[in-house]
């Protein structure tokens, strides 16, 4: 990596703008360009750099929108050209080039709904863990940066959250534990047909059956509904605010990591 994209990916963690950072790291033959090149794919296509340009390097940007696409996460890509296409790439003879894509830039986003004791303890783990942090509660006495340092907070109607807070996309990571259940079941519906990696709310088997059962009635989808974590965290008998969070950010980072949260529920159930 050269010191002028070095210095942009500085400045993207810095702005918290996404990005894809591609690297050749294996280069076998003839190949475009050499280890150590890159090239910087941003939403839309838009690229800074190149990993050799041609076929070569169209594949390569379309899978950098697909891992974006996903929010977060790593993944290594190997081209093998073909006689014909190595001539298209203007290389004497076919090669295979490997390139590592990360993205960068966007932190995964934990979006915390309800700023008491519960949700305090959660933002106060969630920016520990390494995620960028915005705590929602409509009372001001909550939601101010003086009792929820960690992160942004959001003071405003529940419906004009969107206009002060991030849109959800594949990296966010929600967890609704309002003051009450009519409030838990407005951020549920409002956040029906919204990307997130995960959507969690707080409190027993028999309030998500009565949130459910309303929200159903008012018309909120059905796949929306079965996507949501509830009970939420995993089922290790927390009772304190502090547990409760070791149990939801457990989950989270588990989800985030790909791990089987259904067998840890049914393991840490028995």
């Amino acid at each position: 990596m050269d010191i002028v994209t070095a210095r942009r990916v500085v400045s993207l963690y810095e702005e918290g703008r996404p990005a894809v950072l591609c690297t050749v790291v294996e280069e076998i033959g003839s190949t475009p360009r050499s280890m150590g090149s890159s090239m910087l794919v941003f939403p839309g296509g838009k690229i800074e750099g190149t990993v050799g340009g041609g076929i070569t390097e169209h594949r390569v940007i379309a899978e950098a929108l697909a891992l974006m696409e996903k929010g977060t996460g790593a993944e290594f890509y190997r081209e093998a050209l073909s006689a014909t296409e190595a001539a298209l790439e203007g290389a004497a003879c076919g090669g295979a080039m490997g390139v590592y894509l990360e993205v960068i830039g966007r932190k995964r986003e934990l979006a915390i709904f309800g700023a008491g004791h519960v949700g305090k303890a959660i933002a106060r783990l969630g920016d520990m863990s390494g995620f960028s942090v915005v705590v929602w509660d409509e009372r001001e006495e909550f939601a101010n940066s003086e009792n929820i340092p960690w992160g942004k907070t959001v003071c405003c109607p529940l419906e004009d959250y969107f206009k002060h807070a991030p849109d959800f996309h594949a990296g966010t990571f929600a967890v609704i534990v309002t003051r009450g259940h009519i409030l838990d079941a407005d951020v549920v519906k409002m956040t029906d047909g919204k990307k997130a990696a995960y959507i969690g709310m707080i409190g027993s088997r028999r309030k998500g059956a009565f949130v459910r059962d309303r929200l159903l009635k008012e018309s909120v989808s059905k796949e929306h509904l079965d996507r949501i974590f509830q009970p939420v965290g995993l089922p290790i008998c927390a009772e304190t605010p502090e547990e409760i969070a070791v149990s939801v950010m457990a989950e989270i980072i588990g989800v985030a990591r790909g791990a089987d949260i259904p067998s840890l529920r049914n393991s840490l159930s028995v």
